[in-house]
């Protein structure tokens, strides 16, 4: 599947809403803005409870997530400051095909996307068009 440098991915275990994603390769793991992030412990099951602004430089909606934690990583951002994450492991959705991908949770509020889908996501799976943009739509 062709996409572009950017484009509409949806996330159907944690929202509805569409949220613009940056297609990053030099970024290993995808990663979402989430805030007011909180550890739980669901009958000795490690969960993680967030919020999800979806829509770029707006403060609404909120959207209430949850989800097991996969794991957690050190990532080196691309100033290369060192911060640990929790990862989840959910469904990306790109046009009309779906698969699961390992996703870190971090306040990406002054980045221009809300989200990056790194190069695990994209492995034997995607052909990048960078001149090209929001290739399969909304």
């Amino acid at each position: 599947m062709e996409i572009g440098w950017r484009e509409w991915a949806r996330l159907p275990d944690l929202s509805a809403s569409p949220i613009k994603a940056k297609i990053d390769t030099g970024a290993k793991t995808s990663a979402i803005h989430a805030f007011k992030i909180e550890e739980v412990d669901r009958a000795g099951v490690p969960f993680v409870r967030f919020f999800l602004h979806p829509v770029q430089r707006r403060k609404i909606p909120e959207i209430y997530c949850e989800a097991p934690i996969a794991d957690r990583r050190v990532v080196r951002s691309s100033n290369g400051a060192e911060q640990e994450r929790i990862v989840i492991r959910t469904t990306l959705q790109l046009g009309e095909r779906a698969w699961a991908i390992d996703l870190s949770l971090t306040n990406r509020d002054e980045m221009g996307f809300r989200m990056l889908v790194g190069r695990d996501a994209l492995r034997k799976r995607i052909i990048i068009s960078p001149s090209r943009s929001f290739v399969l739509g909304r």
